[in-house]
């Protein structure tokens, strides 16, 4: 569902990432539900495995495919994927729920973090997580699998739109993903969205503030408009 929103523009260059701090995926979704966006959350069961930070980052999307023939060419696309990888990106792979193998590990995310992404979220399954851990990667995986993805997944596309959990994802939309979920942002929407979750994010302070304070929860709602 997409709902179109006057002036809305494209994200401002490093403004999300800036603002991560104050932000969490329940937030961003509270600010689609009010924008009639209802479904921009990707189904429960894609955790946080390797940290407990809210990761926002700009989606770099992979089309992955399961496949049992011999093919020496099983990376090549995943390899220009992580070899194109920018400052600030999150690679999100649609593997249509697969678990076949763990087709993220150690060292793709040493390449991607040496190219400056901040992380990855998939729908399949992930290994190395002790390694990638250690090395403060975020990843977020519907499941894990110690498989190498060689002759069994592979990159069939990246840069294409994709489906997962029937929620749509665009290169370059927005991905806010915490050990609450992950929330997709269209880009078209972002500055509306970033600045809406802002001001919804100081209203929250207030509140919180208030009722230690020892104002009344009712009273603090009514004030506030906000919960």
């Amino acid at each position: 569902m997409s709902i179109a929103v006057a002036g809305a523009t494209g994200a401002s260059p490093g403004a999300w990432q800036q603002a991560s701090a104050r932000l969490s995926t329940a937030l961003i979704l509270d600010i689609l539900d009010a924008k009639g966006l209802r479904h921009q959350a990707l189904r429960p069961g894609i955790l946080a495995r390797t940290t407990t930070k809210v990761v926002v980052g700009y989606a770099r999307t992979l089309l992955w495919a399961n496949f049992s023939h011999d093919d020496p060419t099983t990376y090549d696309l995943e390899l220009k994927a992580i070899d194109s990888l920018r400052p600030g990106d999150i690679v999100v792979c649609a593997t249509g729920n697969s678990a076949r193998s763990g087709t993220w590990g150690e060292l793709l995310s040493t390449a991607a973090m040496q190219r400056g992404a901040v992380g990855v979220v998939t729908d399949g399954a992930v290994r190395d997580l002790a390694q990638m851990e250690a090395m403060a990667f975020a990843v977020f995986s519907r499941s894990i699998s110690p498989y190498d993805s060689f002759n069994r997944q592979k990159v069939t596309a990246i840069d294409v739109r994709i489906e997962i959990d029937d929620v749509t994802i665009e290169p370059g939309d927005i991905v806010v993903a915490d050990r609450d979920g992950v929330a997709v942002v269209p880009i078209r929407l972002s500055d509306a969205v970033l600045a809406a979750a802002l001001e919804k994010a100081g209203k929250e302070d207030r509140f919180r503030e208030a009722v230690r304070s020892g104002m009344g929860l009712i009273e603090a709602y009514h004030k506030f408009n906000v919960l």
